[in-house]
C-alpha cells in the first residue's frame, strides 16, 4: 500500500475507534470530544488556507461567530431552530460564513504575508465589536441562550445522540475538504502555496483561487460555529474573540498544517490538556504556552510530520552505516 492508502485506513479506523469508544466514556467525555470534533471542523477550514494555500489567517473566529450568532438569534428571538428547521438553520450558517468570508476576502486579498495576517486580524476584530455593541440583538456581554437542543425525531438533547450528529459533520467535513484538496483545484492552491508567480506565469488566476479558497473556509468556519451554538447552549462574545482565531491556528500547526486530519488532532490535544491541566495547576496556560513553541521549535512540520521525520532518521543511519561498511578495509 502507498503511504497516502496507509494514512487513509490510519484515519478510518481512528474514525470507528472515535465513534465506538466515546460513547461509552461517561458524558463530561462525550461532550469534551464533542466540543473538540466542533473546533476541529474551524481548524480544518483554517488548514485550506494556511496548510495548502500559504495563508495565514487570525480571522477565522469572524465566520465562526457567524454561524454562532446566527444559529443564537435565530432560536433565542425567532424560536426557528428548534425542529426540523435545524437543518435550515445550518445551511444558513454554511452560506453567511460564505458570504462574509466573500466580503472580508476582497479586502484581505489585497495583501499577503504578515499584512494578509493583520487585516484579517482587523476584520476578525470588527466582528467582535459588533457583538460586543449590539446588545439588543446579540445580548451583549450576557450573550444569548439557546435553551434546549432541537428535537425532531432525532432527540439533540441526549448528548450521545447529538456526540453522533457532530461526528457525522466532522466526517462530512474532512471527506469533503479531502476531495478538494485532491482535486485539480486542491493541487492548484498547493502550487501557489509553493510558488504564486510561477502559477501566474503558468496562467492560472491566482487571486481568484485564493478567493474561493478564503471563501470555502468561511463557509465550513460557519458550520463549526452553528454546532457550537448548539453545544454550548450559549453564545457571547468571547465566541468571536481572537483567542478563538489563534486557538484554530495553534492547533493546526500543532497537528500539523497542510494535512487537514492535524488540525483534528491538535483540537483534541488542546481540549484534552485543558481540562486535564486545569485541574492539575493553576498555571496551565503557561505549560500549553510551552507545548506550542517546542513544537513550532523543534517539530515543525507538527504531530503528523513524526513519522516522516522517523523515516528520515533510520533513512540516514542506514546510509551512515553503508558507508562505515565500504571505508573499513578488507
Amino acid at each position: 500500500m502507498t503511504t497516502q492508502t496507509i494514512k487513509i485506513v490510519a484515519v478510518a479506523i481512528a474514525m470507528v475507534v472515535l465513534a465506538l469508544l466515546v460513547p461509552r466514556s461517561g458524558n463530561f467525555v462525550v461532550l469534551l470530544a464533542t466540543r473538540a470534533m466542533t473546533f476541529a471542523i474551524l481548524a480544518m477550514s483554517l488548514d485550506i488556507l494556511l496548510g495548502f494555500t500559504g495563508l495565514a489567517s487570525l480571522g477565522q473566529a469572524a465566520y465562526f461567530g457567524m454561524g454562532a450568532y446566527l444559529a443564537a438569534i435565530l432560536v433565542a428571538k425567532y424560536h426557528v431552530g428548534l425542529g426540523w428547521d435545524f437543518w435550515l438553520v445550518v445551511v444558513l450558517g454554511i452560506l453567511c460564513g460564505a458570504a462574509l468570508a466573500a466580503f472580508f476576502g476582497l479586502f484581505a486579498m489585497r495583501a499577503t504575508g504578515t499584512y494578509f495576517l493583520m487585516i484579517t486580524l482587523a476584520l476578525g476584530q470588527c466582528i467582535w465589536g459588533l457583538a460586543y455593541r449590539w446588545s439588543s440583538m446579540t445580548g451583549g456581554d450576557n450573550g444569548l441562550n439557546l435553551g434546549a437542543r432541537p428535537d425532531f425525531g432525532l432527540n439533540l438533547s441526549d448528548p450521545i445522540v447529538y456526540f453522533y450528529l457532530v461526528f457525522a459533520f466532522f466526517g462530512a467535513s474532512l471527506l469533503l475538504l479531502y476531495l478538494l484538496v485532491r482535486s485539480p483545484f486542491g493541487l492548484t492552491l498547493m502550487g501557489i502555496r509553493e510558488r504564486e508567480l510561477r502559477m501566474q506565469i503558468l496562467g492560472y488566476n491566482t487571486w481568484l483561487h485564493k478567493y474561493v479558497a478564503f471563501i470555502i473556509a468561511g463557509a465550513f468556519g460557519g458550520l463549526s460555529g452553528v454546532l457550537w451554538a448548539y453545544t454550548n447552549g450559549i453564545v457571547t462574545p468571547e465566541t468571536v474573540v481572537l483567542t478563538t482565531s489563534v486557538d484554530a491556528l495553534l492547533m493546526t500547526v500543532l497537528g500539523g498544517a497542510g494535512t487537514l486530519i492535524g488540525g483534528a488532532i491538535g483540537a483534541a490535544i488542546v481540549f484534552g490538556l485543558r481540562e486535564y491541566l486545569s485541574t492539575l495547576v493553576p498555571w496551565w496556560q503557561y505549560v500549553l504556552g510551552a507545548i506550542y513553541v517546542m513544537t513550532i521549535l523543534y517539530l515543525p512540520t507538527g504531530l503528523m510530520g513524526i513519522p516522516a521525520r522517523v523515516r528520515q532518521y533510520l533513512r540516514s543511519n542506514r546510509e551512515q552505516a553503508k558507508k562505515k561498511l565500504v571505508s573499513v578495509p578488507s
